[in-house]
């Protein structure tokens, strides 16, 4: 997808801030107790998404996630298609007083790529 120059320069802006994570490394804490959190729209989480992962859409996830994960200090990796909407939501959740905040470089593609295990959701 083609992004403009305005969205990219304002994840440029929250990614100054956040810490990424590799799909290696978010296997790897996601083993250590991290939460693994989807923050794509609906219909991308049912194509497929991540093991394990819970979603929270990107417009929701400042609404909900105090009532998901209440514990400010909790390992939580964000990821969405390409890393840039997790970037934002980790800005913002950072904002919200989480401590312990990650975005997942590549997002969804990365994790396709790396063979990560994934499944969809079938419909009723």
């Amino acid at each position: 997808m083609k992004h403009s120059e305005e969205f990219l320069a304002v994840v440029e802006d929250a990614k100054s801030r956040i810490r990424e994570v590799t799909v290696a490394e978010t296997l790897e804490r996601i083993e250590a107790g991290a939460v693994l959190i989807d923050v794509r729209e609906d219909n991308e989480w049912q194509m497929g998404h991540a093991t394990d992962a819970i979603h929270l859409g990107r417009g929701v996830i400042e609404r909900d996630i105090v009532g998901q994960i209440p514990n400010k200090d909790k390992e939580i990796i964000l990821y969405c298609g390409g890393g840039y909407r997790s970037a934002l939501a980790a800005d913002m959740l950072q904002k919200m007083g989480y401590t312990n905040v990650f975005s997942m470089a590549g997002g969804w593609k990365a994790w396709r790529d790396a063979a990560a295990p994934w499944e969809m959701e079938i419909p009723f």
